[in-house]
């Protein structure tokens, strides 16, 4: 049995991503400036399209200084260290965000003023959500910048998941797809 999983928007049920399987853990990605776009200068995508992962460790705003300030860590996986006024700093951001290929949420539009997408060649992601459902909801984190990670994070609290197994198709069934949300059944398209 394959089970996928969509992912919408807590506050009006839209969904943001298709169907997406889940891996096991988040994959490794190349740190070396050999592999990344030659034109954006972009790494390759943390998580493959069509896929998802989720991120245990914080992520994001808001951030507190580290205790070790003689041998920083970086401020959250996969990034860079950051210093703020006081000091390196770490997430204490949300932990369990859901980690997806930018391409697989590509509805998702930047906040308005491009609010927290400051960066180099693209947003950084460390100030803070950044990408908004349709509805104008923020929901989620693109970090797409130039030297650091190129992955978008789904805030666990504004997004939820749904789940279900294979399904017959409607050629098989003569039925149309449907799914159950809030004791509301939505057509699938």
């Amino acid at each position: 049995m394959t089970f996928t999983t969509v992912f919408l928007c807590s506050k009006c049920g839209t969904a943001i991503t298709p169907e997406l399987a889940e891996l096991a853990a988040i994959p490794d990605v190349s740190r070396d400036d050999r592999d990344r776009d030659k034109e954006t200068r972009r790494a390759p995508s943390t998580v493959p399209q069509g896929r998802y992962a989720i991120d245990p460790e914080p992520w994001g705003a808001p951030y507190v200084v580290q205790d070790d300030q003689e041998d920083p860590k970086p401020a959250q996986s996969r990034g860079l260290m950051v210093c703020g006024e006081d000091g390196f700093v770490i997430s204490a951001g949300s932990r369990r965000t859901v980690l997806v290929h930018p391409e697989d949420a590509a509805g998702l539009r930047p906040l308005p003023g491009w609010k927290n997408s400051s960066g180099c060649c693209g947003p950084t992601g460390d100030k803070g959500l950044n990408r908004a459902c349709p509805c104008g909801a923020p929901v989620a984190t693109l970090a797409a910048d130039c030297f650091g990670p190129h992955e978008l994070h789904l805030d666990p609290v504004r997004t939820y998941a749904f789940s279900q197994e294979d399904r017959p198709s409607v050629a098989s069934t003569g039925t149309r797809d449907s799914r159950q949300r809030g004791g509301v059944t939505s057509p699938i398209s």
